[in-house]
């Protein structure tokens, strides 16, 4: 498949307008449009409503975003990642820019990008370094244009591969370095919970442990690890569950009680929570 030019009096652009196979929409994130592009002259592009996913690099150049009542200036290396369902427009100024994008879509991807911001996302970033991002571009380019029959599946491996940048993206790092500036380190913490998930453990008790309020330990414990210390404890626990469910012949009551639920019942009712089965199901599976 070849990329259609367009030389027009406000874009230059290459584009491959790709036309995913059923499967794919339905069970993949799937590429919809490509390409790249230089203004000829500052323009407007508008758009809403629209199911799609974007993203967009600023190779030279530069611009303006509007997206979420928020008006952001644009320049050489800063990214944007959008949900097209809400109104967006960006604007090329009179310094010309260039830019790569990809629009792409999945059944799952409102979740993806709901989790994207929950982590500390934002529309617009500036990577230190843009190699990765136009390497995947490079690639989706060239699988879209062949003639694999499997191409469906290669491009949601790029795809993936894009989000999961995006996803280390949303951390933030430098931000959150200084957002975390005198904020105690709680790493002390994610390893007691670690060896001692046996233990009955309570916020009160952590707090009273390590010094620390147990509202200020909530809110940082999940800005430092991207989940509450309820949740984290959970899910160490259900682990180390399956891992004696699979490899023991302890009973459920006793792996559950190993696990520092006591209750078997609990234990049940948690595990299936997690995994969606029962343990017995999970023990017969596996």
């Amino acid at each position: 498949m070849d990329a259609s030019l367009f030389h027009g009096n406000l874009v230059t652009s290459s584009r491959i307008i790709y036309t995913p196979s059923v499967f794919a929409k339905t069970n993949l994130i799937h590429l919809q449009e490509i390409g790249k592009l230089k203004a000829q002259k500052p323009h407007v592009s508008k758009r809403e409503n629209l199911s799609s996913y974007l993203f967009f690099m600023v190779l030279s150049g530069s611009g303006t975003l509007e997206y979420r009542d928020s008006t952001f200036q644009l320049g050489k290396g800063d990214c944007v990642f959008l949900d097209c369902r809400k109104a967006y427009s960006h604007r090329s100024s009179e310094d010309l820019w260039s830019l790569k994008w990809v629009h792409f879509y999945g059944p799952n991807m409102s979740g993806i990008y709901d989790k994207y911001i929950e982590r500390g996302g934002h529309p617009v970033f500036h990577p230190a370094d843009l190699t990765l991002y136009e390497q995947l571009h490079s690639q989706l380019c060239e699988i879209t244009s062949s003639a694999s029959y499997i191409r469906d599946m290669k491009i949601y491996e790029k795809l993936t591969a894009l989000l999961t940048l995006l996803m280390e993206e949303s951390w933030n790092p430098q931000e959150k370095r200084r957002r975390s500036a005198g904020k105690q380190n709680l790493q002390n913490i994610k390893e007691y919970l670690d060896q001692n998930y046996r233990e009955k453990i309570t916020l009160d008790q952590l707090s009273e442990q390590f010094f620390i309020n147990k509202f200020y330990l909530t809110r940082i414990f999940k800005e430092q690890f991207g989940l509450s210390v309820t949740n984290y404890l959970l899910q160490t626990r259900i682990t180390h569950a399956k891992q004696l469910l699979r490899f023991t012949d302890l009973s459920i009551e006793k792996i559950g009680q190993e696990c520092g639920m006591h209750d078997a019942n609990y234990f049940s009712r948690m595990f299936k929570k997690v995994e969606g089965i029962s343990p017995g199901e999970f023990r017969k599976l596996w």
